[in-house]
C-alpha cells in the first residue's frame, strides 16, 4: 500500500526553495505566524550537503517548524516524517520530529503523543537524521499513535535546549511506510516492471528510480541482464542484484540500505570496480560515514588511482571510513618502480624547488628524490612542466648547484596523490597484502588527520605509508602491524621503510614494526610515539645496526614513551634543512625519551641507541630528557648508550642546556650515562689539586660545564693527618677535552668527596 501512488494523496511538503510562507513557527494552523521574512530564518540555495535548505537560528526555548498544509491521515496508513539537520554554529540543540493533530472541523485532537524521539546534536557539520512514524494503530515502531480521530496533521520538527545556535535543515520528507506494517506477498519490486531493459545499452536510470520509489521498504530486484545507467542512481530501499550494471566513470550508484562492498560486487560484477564505485559514493553521499568491505578480499594487479575513482572531487575533508577487508596484490609489471634520471639546479634560497629540470614531464609526482646532499624521504610534491620546475616535499641539506638526480616512483596499492587535499579518511581492520610486489598507501599532497587503525601492512616492497607533501599532518597509526619482505636480508642492506612524515603532530601508537630497513622518518614536531615495538635485527654476528626512527628536525617537541626499541637506534638529524649550519633557529632540543625498552643483540660494540647527527656546524643540545628507560645488550657489550655521529659536523658542547639522563637501567653496557652525575672520588695522597674524572658519565662525550654539589665524607686531612676545614674552589671544563673537574685547596690535602657534575647548564 502506498497512498501517494494508489490514491494520489499528496504527502510531501513543498521544498524550502518555494518560499517560507507555508512554514509556520507555531502549530501550522491557519493564522499562525510563518517564517516568511523572519529575522531568524533564511533559505540557503547552495549547501555542500543539502543543496537548498533552511537555515534557522534558535531564538525560542522550543523552536517549532510546521508545514501549514494539511497532510492527510487515512485509516490503516502509516507515515514516516524525516528530516536531516546539521549544526552550523553556537549552542547545540536537540532535534525531534513533531506535529499537530487535526480532527473534524479543524479542531485539535488532544491527549496524543505529538513528538518523536529527540536527538542531541553533538558536533558542527555532522549530518543527523531524525524521523518518526505516525499512524492510527498501536504497533511496534510507531512513534506517534494518533488513532482514528485525527484526520490530518501539520508536521515538521522542534529544536529544543539552549537558544543561540544556528542549524540547517534539509527539505522535510513525508512518506507512506504502510507496507512496513502490512507486507505484500512479494517483498521486492522488479525494475523490469518499470521499464528497465537489460541489454547493456538502454539507459535504465529512470526505471531504477521509479522501482525504488514504488518499493516502499521492500527490496528492489535487478534480474539477470546487463543494465546501463547513464545518470546517478540512488536506492533508498534495499536492492538485490542478479544482473549487473554499467555506468560512466563520473556517475554514481548509491545503495543506501545495503551500502557495502558485497552489494557493489554484485552490482558491477568486478571487485576492483566495485570498490572504486563504492568509494565514489562514499565521498559524494552523506547518508553513510563508512564503506564496509564485508570481509571481502580484493585482488589487485595494478595500483588504484583513488582520485580518478571520484571524478571532480579534488578536495574532501569530511570524516569517512573504509573498514573490514583485504587488498591482495597479484604480481604484474604494473607494479614495477618507474626510475628516471634528470639534471636539475638547486638553490638553498628557494629550498623546496628544483629548476631547469630536464625532461620534467617524464618525472611522476610522488617520486622519491635521491642525489648528493639529499636527505631521506624527499619526494616530488608537484611539477610545473611549462616552467621546468619541481616542488619538493623537503629541502636538501647540501646539494650542489647542479647535478643529476634519480627519481623513483613506487607503486602503491592505494594512491591518493591525485587529490589536491584529503583529510579525515580512516582505514580500520584493513589488510594490505603487498606480497613484496607493491607498496601500501601514498597519501594526498595536502590534508590532515588520516587514520590507520587495527590494520596490517604485509610485505610492502618499498614503503608502507608514504607522504609526498603535508597530507600526513596529524597522521594517526594505531594498533597496526607492519611486516617486512626483507626479514632474511642483513639490516644494512634493507631498503624498505614503514612510513614517513613531513608535517606535525603524528600519533604512532601501539603498533608493531618487523625488520624493515628503517621504521619511520619524521620531519616536523609535536609527534607522540608511544607503546610501539619495532625491531630491525638480523642474523649477522656482531653486525652493524641502522636507525629505526629518524627525527629530521632540530627542535622536535616530541615524546618517545613506552616503546620497545629492538636492534635499532634513534637518530636525530637536521638533514631536511637547506642551511644546516646553526643560525637563529632552535638547535637540537624538545625531545623526551621515557619509559622505553632498548635492546640489542649480536651487535658491534660501538653500537648506541641514541645518535645525534648534525648536518651543519654550530649546533648543540638544548633540551633532552632520557628518563626511566631500560638499556640491555645481549651476546656482547655495548660501549655506551648514546653518541654523536660527527661524520658531517660535531656539537658545540659549550652551549649544552637542559639535558637529563636519570633513572635509567643499564645491562651489558660498558659505560653508564648519567646527568647530573654524582660520583665518589678518593684522593689518597695529599695534593693541592684534586683532578676528578667525570667524563665517562657525561652524555655524548660532552664537557663538565657545571658542578652543583660537593659533599666530603669524613675529614679532609693535610700531610700531618690534621683536619682541614677550608673549602676548595672548583674549576670546570678542566683537562684537554674540557671534561674533568678540578678542586684546588689552599694546602695539600687528602680525603673522599662526592661531586655532582653536569654536562649542561639549566639556563
Amino acid at each position: 500500500m502506498n497512498k501517494a501512488i494508489t490514491d494520489g494523496v499528496l504527502l510531501m511538503p513543498p521544498p524550502f526553495s518555494n518560499g517560507l510562507a507555508v512554514w509556520s513557527r507555531e502549530d501550522g494552523t491557519p493564522g499562525s505566524a510563518s517564517y516568511d521574512g523572519a529575522a531568524d530564518a533564511a533559505f540557503v540555495p547552495a549547501d555542500q550537503d543539502f543543496a537548498g535548505c533552511l537555515e534557522l537560528q534558535k531564538t525560542e526555548g522550543t523552536q517549532r517548524l510546521r508545514y501549514s498544509g494539511e497532510t492527510t491521515l487515512l485509516p490503516g496508513c502509516y507515515l514516516q516524517v524525516r528530516a536531516r539537520v546539521k549544526a552550523m554554529s553556537g549552542n547545540l540543540p536537540a532535534v525531534r520530529i513533531a506535529g499537530w493533530a487535526g480532527g473534524a472541523g479543524g479542531a485539535e485532537v488532544t491527549g496524543l503523543v505529538t513528538t518523536g524521539p529527540s536527538v542531541q546534536l553533538t558536533a558542527y557539520g555532522e549530518i543527523v537524521e531524525v524521523s518518526a512514524i505516525v499512524g492510527v494503530g498501536q504497533r511496534t515502531g510507531v512513534d506517534m499513535v494518533w488513532g482514528s480521530a485525527a484526520l490530518y496533521g501539520h508536521f515538521g520538527l522542534d529544536l529544543t535546549g539552549t537558544t543561540g545556535g544556528v542549524v540547517r535543515i534539509d527539505d522535510i520528507v513525508i512518506e507512506d511506510v504502510t507496507s512496513v506494517f502490512h507486507r505484500k506477498m512479494m517483498d521486492w519490486v522488479d525494475v523490469t516492471d518499470y521499464g528497465a531493459v537489460g541489454d547493456g545499452t538502454t539507459d535504465n536510470a529512470a526505471a531504477f528510480e521509479a522501482a525504488d520509489a514504488a518499493a516502499s521498504g521492500r527490496d528492489v530486484l535487478v534480474p539477470a541482464g546487463v543494465y546501463h545507467l547513464a545518470e546517478n542512481v540512488t536506492f533508498e530501499n534495499g536492492v538485490r542484484f542478479e544482473g549487473t550494471v554499467t555506468m560512466p566513470d563520473d556517475k554514481r550508484l548509491s545503495c543506501i540500505r545495503n551500502f557495502n562492498l558485497p552489494t557493489y560486487i554484485d552490482a558491477f560484477g568486478d571487485e576492483v570496480l566495485a570498490f572504486k564505485k563504492g568509494f565514489q559514493a562514499l565521498l559524494n553521499f552523506t547518508d553513510h560515514e563508512s564503506f564496509d568491505l564485508g570481509g571481502r578480499r580484493i585482488e589487485l594487479d595494478r595500483p588504484i588511482d583513488m582520485a580518478a575513482a571520484v571524478p571532480g572531487q579534488e578536495t574532501y575533508e569530511i570524516r569517512r571510513v573504509i573498514r573490514n577487508g583485504q587488498f591482495n596484490v597479484v604480481a604484474s609489471s604494473n607494479w614495477d618502480t618507474e626510475v628516471q634520471t634528470s639534471t636539475a639546479s638547486y638553490d638553498s634560497a628557494d629550498p623546496l624547488r628544483l629548476t631547469n629540470v630536464a625532461n620534467v614531464a617524464n618525472i611522476p609526482v610522488g617520486s622519491l628524490v635521491e642525489g648528493t646532499g639529499v636527505g631521506r624521504e624527499v619526494y616530488v610534491r608537484s611539477r610545473n612542466i611549462g616552467a621546468g620546475t619541481i616542488e619538493l616535499s623537503q629541502p636538501f641539506f647540501a646539494a650542489p648547484v647542479s647535478q643529476t638526480y634519480t627519481f623513483s616512483r613506487f607503486r602503491y596499492v592505494l594512491d591518493f596523490s591525485g587529490f589536491a587535499k584529503l583529510s579525515r579518511l580512516a582505514f580500520t581492520d584493513i589488510d594490505f597484502q603487498c606480497q613484496g610486489v607493491a607498496s601500501g598507501v601514498l597519501l594526498a599532497p595536502d590534508g590532515n588527520n588520516m587514520q590507520f587503525r587495527d590494520s596490517y601492512f604485509t610485505k610492502p616492497k618499498d614503503r608502507g605509508i608514504s607522504s609526498h607533501g603535508i597530507g600526513c599532518q596529524d597522521l594517526h597509526v594505531d594498533r597496526c602491524q607492519f611486516i617486512s619482505d626483507e626479514q632474511q636480508t642483513a639490516a644494512t642492506a634493507r631498503v624498505s621503510r614503514c612510513l614517513n612524515v613531513n608535517a606535525n603532530d603524528a600519533k604512532i601508537r601501539n603498533t608493531r614494526f618487523q625488520r624493515f630497513g628503517t621504521t619511520m622518518v619524521l620531519k616536523g614536531n609535536g609527534h607522540l610515539i608511544t607503546g610501539n615495538h619495532w625491531f630491525q635485527g638480523d642474523n649477522e654476528t656482531d653486525g652493524p645496526r641502522v636507525a629505526g626512527i629518524v627525527f629530521t628536525e632540530t627542535n622536535v617537541k616530541s615524546v618517545l614513551t613506552g616503546n620497545y626499541i629492538d636492534n635499532s637506534f634513534v637518530e636525530w638529524t637536521n638533514e631536511h634543512d637547506a642551511t644546516p649550519d646553526f643560525g637563529t633557529e632552535f638547535s637540537f632540543g624538545g625531545l623526551t625519551i621515557t619509559g622505553n625498552i632498548f635492546t640489542v643483540n649480536d651487535a658491534a660494540a660501538w653500537f648506541s641507541w641514541i645518535v645525534v647527527k648534525p648536518h651543519g656546524a654550530g649546533h648543540f643540545i638544548q633540551g633532552l630528557s632520557v628518563i626511566g628507560n631500560t638499556f640491555k645488550s645481549l651476546n656482547g657489550t655495548t660501549d655506551r648508550i648514546e653518541r654523536v655521529d660527527d661524520s658531517i659536523a660535531g656539537l658545540d658542547f659549550g652551549r649544552t642546556r637542559n639535558v637529563t639522563f636519570e633513572g635509567n637501567t643499564f645491562n651489558g653496557v660498558g659505560q653508564n650515562t648519567i646527568n647530573p652525575v654524582t660520583l665518589e672520588f678518593d684522593q689518597s695522597a695529599p695534593s693541592v689539586n684534586w683532578v676528578l674524572d667525570v667524563s665517562g658519565y657525561l652524555p655524548f662525550g660532552g664537557w663538565s660545564r657545571e658542578v652543583t654539589g660537593l659533599v666530603f665524607e669524613n675529614a679532609v686531612e693535610n700531610g700531618a693527618a690534621q683536619p682541614v676545614f677550608a673549602m676548595p674552589y672548583v674549576t670546570t671544563l678542566d683537562g684537554a677535552n674540557n671534561n674533568f673537574v678540578r678542586l684546588t685547596w689552599p694546602e695539600a690535602v687528602s680525603g673522599r668527596v662526592h661531586v655532582t657534575a653536569r654536562v649542561d647548564r639549566p639556563i
